[in-house]
């Protein structure tokens, strides 16, 4: 069975931060019915200006089912609250102060169901004298610390490519609706789960705050160099993701390194003899290196190198993540077919539990579950779920949206 069979959750997210959140507990088996505004939907569903769903929309929505409900109308704010009785959790990432506008905020929500799970994800938290401000994912990695260790030495902070700051704060966010979840068979009470995305950033900076007791503060970036000879070194091919990441933290991966190489004199050689003299004459190290690399495609040097047991990678870009072997043996490619998108690409879950299979289903379309959801859980009528829509309350028909929208 999935491991959260029965578990029912109303998702309020857009965009990514959230969003993913409840993939990951519909990924779980977790019934999970996303509230959209009538005609409109989530806004990610048209990041790509195509007139269809984007990928992007596609890629954090899977597994779900769709609700078009205006909350900003009497009727469609009372439809909400007839839900929340029947549900387990609520989640929602809009800007602070908006669930209380519409008249769904915690306080109410716990009136009609006392064992209610209220999460919430801001960019800066909920107090606070920065709770107001508007968050988005690389404006909470500069906040928490994440740019400030990116990029070369010489060079000026950058912001990392992954969005640490979104998908970290919803796996979080996921957790901690859990951790509420086990609380309350006990308690048979709710809670509310809050995230701030700058905190998550920062902790996500715990190591490199470690470093200060031996590096001083604040840390300096120090690029792809770290304990030479770890580096990046370019491959055959000399295109763009071309490179190598090797890591070598211990004299045996050196050593290792050394013979893999075909260069074991390196072992020797006075300049490289210690960790000290290898960053002293780490240039020299590297073009040495980097000669060997030129000479093989990117992942026949990761392969030939990683059996040798020295830690490293092949630049990975996202045209590779899709076609890697490795992934593809383990089942976390998939391909799914989408009714106005086609045939689509995307990453399976990437937890793995042994006991609890959930299949990947496609993103819904805006709408699609309304009817279903309604007459079941509430006993609307056809007629009653017409006369909603014709007044603008409900959506039940995906509509085909405009790509200006």
């Amino acid at each position: 069975m999935p491991a959260l069979d029965g578990v029912k959750v109303l998702d309020l997210t857009q965009y990514e931060a959230g969003t993913s959140s409840t993939q990951y507990l519909a990924w779980f088996g977790a019934d999970v019915d996303k509230v959209e505004r009538p005609g409109i939907g989530d806004p990610g569903r048209h990041v790509s200006g195509s007139g269809k769903d984007s990928y992007y929309f596609l890629s954090f929505n899977n597994n779900k089912k769709s609700i078009a409900i205006a909350l900003d109308t009497p009727e469609g704010r009372d439809l909400f609250l007839k839900l929340v009785p029947k549900v387990d959790v609520v989640v929602e990432n809009f800007t602070l102060g908006t669930m209380e506008k519409l008249g769904i905020g915690y306080d109410v929500l716990k009136e009609v169901n006392p064992a209610i799970i209220y999460a919430t994800i801001k960019g800066f938290g909920t107090t606070g004298p920065y709770s107001e401000f508007k968050c988005f994912d690389m404006v909470a990695q500069a906040a928490g610390g994440s740019f400030s260790v990116t990029g070369l030495p010489d060079g000026t902070p950058m912001r990392p490519g992954a969005t640490f700051g979104d998908t970290g704060s919803v796996v979080h966010c996921a957790l901690g609706i859990l951790a509420a979840y086990i609380q309350r068979l006990s308690t048979g009470k709710g809670q509310v789960v809050e995230i701030a995305m700058q905190e998550i950033i920062a902790n996500f900076m715990r190591e490199p705050m470690s470093q200060r007791e031996w590096r001083g503060n604040p840390i300096t970036r120090r690029g792809n160099r770290t304990v030479v000879p770890t580096d990046l070194y370019p491959c055959a091919g000399g295109g763009p993701n071309d490179y190598l990441y090797i890591f070598t933290a211990t004299n045996r991966m050196w050593d290792a390194l050394t013979i893999v190489i075909e260069k074991p004199e390196l072992g020797t050689d006075p300049r490289f003899l210690t960790t000290r003299d290898r960053h002293a004459n780490g240039d020299a190290l590297w073009e040495i290196i980097a000669e060997r690399k030129r000479q093989r495609d990117k992942f026949e040097a990761m392969e030939t190198l990683a059996a040798a047991g020295v830690p490293c990678s092949a630049i990975y870009d996202t045209a590779d993540i899709l076609d890697d072997r490795h992934l593809k043996a383990r089942n976390m490619i998939r391909t799914i077919h989408h009714p106005t998108v086609g045939d689509f690409q995307l990453l399976a879950p990437p937890v793995h539990l042994s006991d609890s299979e959930v299949d990947v289903v496609p993103a819904p379309l805006l709408g699609e579950h309304t009817a279903a959801i309604l007459s079941r859980e509430l006993g609307l009528s056809a007629a009653d779920l017409k006369s909603l829509e014709s007044a603008g309350v409900l959506g039940l028909e995906p509509p085909v949206f405009a790509a200006t929208r």
